[in-house]
């Protein structure tokens, strides 16, 4: 069989298109969304810009687990910051910034608030569910349940200062090779 090129392709360079930066909007990699907490539909958008932009990368096996990541860590935001002193200004929103961020085999969703107050992570269980038998309930934290979620369902979870020493953002990290396994099994 004999193959024929076009004048177009045979002058195309072999290397493919020219590379972008990992950090460049435009390739898919790194997604932010701004919101404000006194919106009563900032949780949702933040789920809904997770799912899409996932089931966009090809990720939706993804999609459950970090909608879930994003609305706990909002609905923390919108719960519980307060934004600190000379951030707060008397009738205006609190801020919160929303991150979805794909390397290779990594997700990463982040959470920004402006309220510095470290956020309340849970240490893990001190009792096995199996010593609580029928008491499962007494178990469960009466704070930090969000939290404890997102550490469930999340590879890592950390939390960072934000920038001039105001704010925070609370991260989670999801193996994709991880989520794929569980997914397809």
């Amino acid at each position: 069989m004999e193959v024929q090129q076009s004048k177009h392709t045979a002058n195309t360079s072999t290397t493919g298109a020219p590379r972008r930066s990992m950090h460049d909007p435009a390739n898919g990699h790194f997604r932010a969304l701004t919101l404000y907490a006194e919106d009563p539909d900032c949780v949702k958008a933040a789920r809904d810009m997770v799912g899409s932009y996932l089931q966009n990368w090809g990720l939706a096996y993804a999609v459950d687990d970090a909608r879930l990541i994003v609305s706990e860590l909002v609905g923390n935001v919108v719960h519980h910051a307060v934004p600190d002193d000379h951030l707060a200004t008397p009738g205006a929103g609190r801020r919160i910034d929303a991150w979805l961020m794909n390397w290779p085999g990594l997700l990463g969703i982040g959470v920004s608030d402006e309220d510095s107050t470290p956020p309340d992570l849970p240490a893990g269980e001190f009792i096995s569910p199996e010593l609580a038998g029928d008491f499962i309930e007494a178990l469960l934290p009466d704070r930090g349940r969000g939290l404890l979620i997102v550490q469930r369902l999340a590879d890592a979870v950390w939390w960072s200062p934000g920038l001039k020493g105001s704010g925070k953002t609370v991260w989670a990290r999801l193996d994709l090779d991880r989520l794929w396994v569980e997914y397809s099994a």
